[in-house]
């Protein structure tokens, strides 16, 4: 689906099914460096048990056009104006890292907009190491080295993936290398400077579900702890022997996860 926000071209893939600004909509948000295509399972599911699925590309990222937005607080803000492109009052709001904080941050500033939430790889800050940040910045193969195997649990490293020939570590390397140059940078210093994590919690009214790697070690379980002290109606699930990347090393348990909130 082609939307126009901001006088750009945004992408949003649907799950295989026309969008129907009728039923409840989810709206899907990536992490740093990547695009739609990271919740390919999750949105076709949904999309064949009654949601209208949008997963966005991000300004500057995928099939989207534009720069890319430089702050979480930004992104937070154009949320509503892809709503409005789509033609629906509101959503609920499914992120992924970099993405759960835009999600956050986003129900926090619109409340009407939101009616419920789900952070996957989640924590109070996200700060990005200096030698990360500098290969980013300079266009470095190693910042998406790092990021794919950092971002991957066991199971991402030596395989195990449900659907046979599919390689997790290798599919998520060509995401992030296939991003424009200094997307990823661009999206690791947004994260970095985030501090308005828990501020927005307390503003969150909405059911929300904090969804966690027990073996992620971008996002650990305890640092998300603060969150889910703070939002009122949270609930928290963490997910035994996963990483970072939770929605392709462990498709079907994010789906149970999500049915429960979305």
């Amino acid at each position: 689906m082609r939307l126009r926000v901001d006088g750009e071209p945004v992408f949003a893939a649907t799950g295989g099914r026309p969008f129907d600004p009728q039923q409840p909509a989810v709206l899907f948000i990536h992490g740093a460096g990547m695009d739609h295509t990271v919740w390919a399972l999750q949105t076709r599911y949904f999309a064949h048990h009654g949601r209208s699925v949008l997963a966005v590309d991000l300004p500057g990222h995928g099939r989207s056009g534009g720069a890319p937005l430089r702050s979480v607080e930004a992104v937070a803000d154009w949320i509503p104006r892809v709503l409005d492109a789509a033609e629906v009052a509101g959503a609920a709001l499914v992120g992924h890292s970099m993405g759960a904080l835009v999600a956050l941050a986003a129900a926090a500033a619109a409340p009407a907009r939101v009616r419920s939430l789900a952070l996957l790889g989640v924590a109070e800050r996200m700060p990005v190491h200096p030698d990360l940040q500098d290969a980013a910045d300079g266009d470095r193969r190693l910042a998406p080295e790092l990021v794919a195997s950092w971002g991957h649990g066991r199971s991402g490293h030596v395989g195990g993936n449900p659907a046979p020939g599919l390689w997790m570590m290798g599919g998520a390397l060509t995401l992030l290398e296939r991003a424009p140059a200094g997307v990823l940078a661009a999206d690791l210093a947004a994260c970095n400077a985030y501090d308005g994590a828990m501020a927005a919690a307390a503003r969150v009214a909405c059911p929300t579900l904090l969804l966690l790697g027990a073996a992620d070690r971008m996002t650990p379980p305890a640092k998300a702890e603060p969150l889910g002290a703070a939002i009122a109606a949270s609930r928290t699930v963490v997910l035994p022997e996963t990483g970072h990347m939770l929605m392709t090393e462990r498709p079907d348990a994010v789906i149970d996860a999500l049915r429960e909130v979305v």
